[in-house]
């Protein structure tokens, strides 16, 4: 069952309060492992990661160690499994890119997932298991999961990034806008599939993610080469190209300077891209201006982008709804355009 990144982040804080195991699957940087993390801080748990393709048998049963006269013998539970053993503290207990990993130890897993214990060692109620894995087609290494450890988790999903989820998160993140906007153009670039075994990265959110960070440090005449390299040359290209108009648009300190007549785009490309500046810009200050502005592209047909501009001001900026200016908007095209009408 395909998922989208809201999705899974409510599913996950309905089934780790209760202790039941989840098994995320989807291609290789799509915000697996970042949903995980941010379970772990919304529920209040810590988190263990743990990474079985690199792990043998023995670090889910322990080393056996002989008793005082030598007669018998115990697994004592070292690494990840003696600090699950002894967690005092709710506990995820996460083991990501699980798929990698040998059919040995995955089979050693089955009795930790199913059985919360490994011969005498009985895990604490409140460690839950989430687990990750890229899918066979992914060219990641993974040959599988051994049915018997797929059985053992209370639901199988597959993660698939949306374009609203991850404008969300770069919103709050303070990604570039231009970025955002590009992204919103070519929603088709979020995450591609990797049909090759070349030696290159292709488009995913993680690594749109490397793209946001050398925005703003990389000179001109390195873009291409820097963002080539972190999402393909194909995907570099457009995005150097984007920057190219975004860069020749009207300052959105100029728009906002003189809302009432500054000019509004008419190429698709231009409107994603002067909306996202806008709404980076937007405070509870200026936000009559923005409304100012925002009013003037519903007039002129724009309903969409006046959507995504009102909705990333909020995400950008929580305090405009504070704003005279955004109270008294919601009585009109605004408002509807907040409740989804």
């Amino acid at each position: 069952m395909k998922v989208t990144p809201a999705q899974l982040t409510e599913l996950l804080s309905l089934y780790v309060p209760k202790r039941l195991p989840v098994l995320i699957t989807g291609r290789p940087g799509i915000g697996k492992s970042d949903i995980v993390e941010q379970t772990a801080r919304d529920t209040n748990h810590d988190l263990l990661i743990s990474h079985p393709v690199v792990e043998d048998p023995t670090d889910s049963k322990g080393l056996p160690f002989p008793s005082a006269d030598g007669a018998t013998a115990k697994f004592l539970p070292f690494g990840d499994l003696e600090r699950a053993m002894t967690a005092r503290r709710p506990l995820i207990w996460f083991l990501d890119d699980l798929g990698q990993a040998s059919p040995a130890v995955q089979a050693a897993k089955m009795q930790l997932l199913l059985a919360r214990r490994v011969g005498e060692h009985v895990l604490p109620s409140h460690v839950t298991f989430l687990a990750a894995t890229n899918r066979r087609t992914d060219n990641a290494g993974v040959t599988g999961i051994l049915d018997p450890v797929i059985s053992r988790f209370a639901t199988v999903v597959e993660l698939e990034p949306t374009i609203d989820d991850w404008s969300a998160w770069a919103n709050r993140a303070d990604v570039p806008p231009e970025l955002i906007a590009f992204l919103r153009f070519r929603q088709d670039l979020l995450s591609v599939q990797k049909t090759s075994r070349d030696i290159e990265n292709v488009p995913s959110p993680r690594s749109w993610g490397f793209v946001a960070k050398t925005m703003g440090v990389v000179p001109k005449h390195l873009e291409h080469i820097s963002y080539a390299g972190s999402v393909g040359e194909g995907a570099a290209t457009e995005l150097v190209s984007f920057l190219q108009i975004y860069r020749e648009l009207p300052n959105p300190d100029a728009i906002l300077a003189t809302p009432d007549s500054a000019p509004i785009p008419k190429k698709t490309s231009a409107l994603y891209a002067i909306s996202t500046a806008l709404a980076a810009r937007a405070t509870e200050g200026n936000f009559d201006r923005v409304v100012t502005y925002t009013e003037r592209m519903i007039e002129a047909g724009h309903r969409e982008f006046a959507a995504l501009l009102v909705r990333d001001s909020l995400q950008r900026s929580p305090a405009v709804a504070n704003s005279y200016a955004f109270i008294r908007a919601q009585g009109g095209e605004i408002g509807k355009i907040i409740k989804g009408d």
